[in-house]
């Protein structure tokens, strides 16, 4: 009976092309947007994996990793002597301007690290050597950097080759691999020292203390020792990272309109699917009624009705995420526009299309609850 559903469903192959089509664009609309939304809201978080570290101690106002409030040089070491505070040290993050030979001034997110321990080094080394950036005016930059900077020489900038920060000569030691920033921002990193030579003088420099937690104590217990004895505000990197997406969540127009696409495409699914498959249910009406006549229940019925509807459903989520992957994969080299793809957009949109063909099946269930089995006798 239930092969029977199912050749019914594809002999039509018009109308069965159109309703897997129209689930495979709602997918692949719901997701692809999901994607880019989730890409975008990473880029807001990369200090976190860029500069790595398990707890980020900032002024007390501070509420994104986007925005820094100078610290006292005396909080670093009131940092250090909270207890289970294994090691802390001093990190320099602003935004400020480069220049290459003849290019114009770029912003670049300048970051500067402990001399002694380069804690927050770049993630992934890709020429150069680490233990280089100790050296006068030294720098690492990254992959973006590299291309923005290099405008003015007419290729990407290299190892050994020189720019300006403010007047001052940065040479250039490393390249490093990087996530987007937020702005769009290049990363440059040296040491804390050199960073705050590199900028313009102010009364307090420390923009952020990097911590980690004595063995045996856990992140979130140190993190919130240290904002209890120092009165600052001491985030895990994982509450850092919320705080900053929450903080783009309430305050800012991007997931509204993500969220405006996403329910279109889903609106959209509901009424191809749920037009075309009635549309379908209307045409064979009479092969229902003779399997009525013949004795078959409303709730047999209604089991081939939601066979027919979630093989639909399946085929096209299947179609609508495969094309997603391959627009990600297409884009990812060229991060515009931001895109990733992960285990949740997959399970919102299947959790979608299956709403979809619920509400596609159950019209024709209700149409079928209410079918006069003699209508297969009438002309």
């Amino acid at each position: 009976m239930y092969h029977i559903a199912l050749k019914m469903l594809m002999a039509d192959r018009g109308k069965y092309i159109m309703l897997v089509g129209g689930v495979a664009f709602a997918s692949l609309l719901m997701t692809q947007q999901n994607g880019v939304f989730r890409g975008l809201l990473s880029w807001t978080t990369s200090h976190m994996r860029n500069v790595r570290a398990s707890i980020w101690v900032v002024e007390a106002r501070v509420v994104t990793a986007n925005e820094t409030k100078p610290l006292k040089d005396t909080d670093l070491n009131r940092v250090r002597s909270v207890p289970g505070v294994d090691f802390a040290e001093p990190l320099f993050l602003a935004v400020t301007k480069a220049r290459a030979d003849s290019g114009g001034e770029k912003p670049v997110q300048l970051v500067g690290l402990d001399a002694s321990t380069l804690f927050g080094r770049p993630p992934v080394m890709l020429e150069g050597d680490l233990e280089r950036l100790r050296l006068p005016n030294a720098v690492i930059i990254d992959t973006l950097a590299t291309v923005r900077l290099g405008e003015g020489l007419g290729r990407p900038m290299r190892v050994g080759d020189t720019f300006e920060i403010h007047d001052r000569e940065a040479r250039v030691v490393g390249i490093c691999k990087t996530e987007k920033h937020f702005f769009g921002y290049p990363y440059v990193f040296t040491t804390y020292d050199k960073a705050i030579n590199f900028s313009p003088r102010q009364r307090k420099m420390l923009s952020i203390i990097l911590a980690e937690p004595s063995p045996g104590q856990t992140p979130e217990e140190v993190a919130a020792r240290i904002g209890r004895e120092t009165g600052l505000h001491a985030y895990t990197s994982a509450g850092f990272s919320q705080a900053t997406t929450d903080f783009v969540w309430a305050n800012t127009g991007i997931p509204a309109s993500f969220l405006t696409t996403i329910t279109l495409g889903f609106i959209v699914g509901i009424v191809i699917s749920a037009q075309t498959f009635f549309s379908w249910f209307l045409e064979n009406i009479r092969h229902l009624g003779a399997l009525k006549a013949m004795g078959a229940s409303n709730g047999l019925l209604a089991r081939l009705l939601l066979l027919q509807a979630f093989t639909v459903g399946l085929i096209g989520y299947g179609l609508g995420v495969g094309l997603t992957a391959i627009f990600g994969l297409i884009v990812l080299p060229f991060e515009k526009p931001p895109f990733l793809l992960d285990y949740r957009s997959l399970v919102l949109t299947g959790l979608a299309v299956l709403l979809i063909c619920l509400v596609a099946a159950l019209l024709g269930i209700r149409k079928v609850s209410r079918l006069d089995p003699a209508i297969v006798f009438r002309g």
